[in-house]
């Protein structure tokens, strides 16, 4: 891989061994890199541009890698991964994307994501993006789908520090019977930065459980807006979460949405927007630290 993929990938995933894993590396709109397991297998969908991962119900505690990098200017990448995931099996997957700039003109990458996911499958994905270079548009806007089938579960852990300039994440979920969908998010926007994020989440069936955690930081001028509507279809448990915290002029919006349409959904929403409080600064400031000092490591602490 050239040394440029290698950067990019490493800001993403620090030093990892990919020799003996699942890989598909895609770069300014070309794949640079495949490589296949013994339980997982990637192929070009045949009518459209995109992959097909097969992950096979033998996967135990595998991995698979589908980084989307960028690494200059004027680039406008659109690609589409298709994940099936066998019944009975276990998966890690980690994506993102990486964008650098190195000139005026902007790029942006859009990722499609749909997941099929099996019968008693455990699946754990990993989606971070970042942004970095001259001073220039950087849009990263996800679109992810996914339907839980019967005893399956899928932990999304996603996140964004700073460096991308616009972003719309769009993340749709059928959870059937005892099923378990959860969502760990953390942004952080700076300067004029603007995140969107929304959720749609339906839980079909009996013992369905959801799950939604958002976690965010708006700092200067950026703008943060989290719309999570959770529909409970069935005897099911939904709990959504947004926690924010603004910093300058920064501006962060809930728009939470419950949808009980049986007599046994349970379903809860909570969220906090505020500033971090004086006390809070004024305590570490006893430990030694400066005020920006305090404010760094309590946004780093919220955000872990």
């Amino acid at each position: 891989m050239l040394e440029n993929t290698m950067k990019l990938l490493k800001k993403l995933y620090g030093d990892t061994d990919y020799s003996n894993v699942a890989i598909n590396i895609r770069e300014n709109c070309l794949s640079c890199k495949r490589q296949n397991s013994k339980n997982v297998i990637i192929t070009d969908m045949e009518d459209k541009k995109g992959i097909n991962i097969l992950i096979k119900a033998s996967a135990k505690n595998e991995k698979v890698f589908i980084p989307a990098l960028i690494s200059k200017s004027d680039v406008n990448d659109v690609v589409r991964n298709d994940f099936f995931i066998e019944p009975g099996a276990e998966v890690t997957i980690q994506a993102g994307c990486a964008v650098h700039t190195d000139g005026e003109l902007k790029s942006t990458h859009n990722g499609i994501h749909r997941f099929f996911i099996g019968e008693n499958a455990k699946v754990t994905y990993f989606e971070k993006h970042l942004g970095e270079g001259s001073d220039t548009q950087r849009i990263i806007s996800p679109v992810t789908e996914i339907t839980m089938e019967k005893g399956s579960s899928f932990l999304m852990d996603s996140i964004q520090l700073e460096g991308v300039t616009f972003t719309e994440r769009t993340t749709k979920a059928i959870v059937k019977e005892n099923a378990r969908f959860d969502v760990n998010e953390r942004i952080l926007t700076t300067g004029t930065q603007q995140a969107i994020s929304k959720f749609y989440v339906e839980a079909t069936e009996n013992n369905a459980s959801v799950n939604i955690v958002s976690r965010s930081v708006a700092k200067d001028n950026s703008k943060q807006t989290l719309e999570s509507k959770i529909i409970g279809s069935s005897a099911c448990h939904g709990h959504s979460e947004c926690d924010a915290i603004l910093e300058g002029n920064g501006m962060a919006i809930a728009i939470p949405a419950l949808v009980a349409n049986h007599p046994e959904a349970s379903l809860v929403h909570e969220a906090a927007i505020g500033r971090i409080s004086k006390q809070q600064i004024e305590k570490l400031q006893t430990l030694g630290l400066d005020e920006k000092e305090a404010e760094d490591y309590i946004v780093k602490g919220f955000l872990k």
